[in-house]
């Protein structure tokens, strides 16, 4: 099974970077990046985009440009998880046969993509807590 991992570190406020793979993204909910609710959309449609691309090239279809968005309802209530998120993609280029647009995309979302799968489906969540600071266990405690 593999295992992913990522760090969000508080910055100031309402903001917050999230290290992964090296990589750095800074978000919140006070304006200085995307929210947590952006976040998942874009994982969302960035997936998918992956997954419609390369089987797009594999099944040697001449597109020039694939823009994927991803638009969620959100619920009135907390939490306000997304209700419904409709997924729309614009294929770019001449000759490319919707056919195999269409079975890209099925494919997509019905074997490839991870984040859709995890939408879909339930996923057990763990919390675990540390302390830190004066508090905390001496060592060999």
């Amino acid at each position: 099974m593999a295992v992913k991992d990522v760090t969000v570190t508080h910055l100031s406020g309402a903001t917050f970077d999230a290290e992964m793979a090296g990589h750095h993204v800074m978000f919140g909910n006070d304006g200085r990046g995307p929210s947590p609710m952006d976040l998942a959309l874009a994982a969302l449609a960035g997936c998918t985009a992956i997954d419609v691309a390369s089987i797009l090239r594999k099944s040697h279809q001449p597109f020039t440009g694939l823009v994927v968005r991803a638009e969620g309802e959100r619920a009135d209530d907390h939490p306000r998880r997304y209700t419904r998120v409709t997924v729309t993609y614009e294929v770019h280029g001449s000759g490319v046969d919707r056919g195999a647009v269409e079975r890209a995309v099925a494919l997509s979302d019905e074997r490839y993509c991870s984040v859709s799968a995890t939408f879909r489906e339930p996923t057990e969540i763990r919390t675990a807590i540390v302390m830190r600071g004066g508090d905390s266990p001496a060592p060999n405690d």
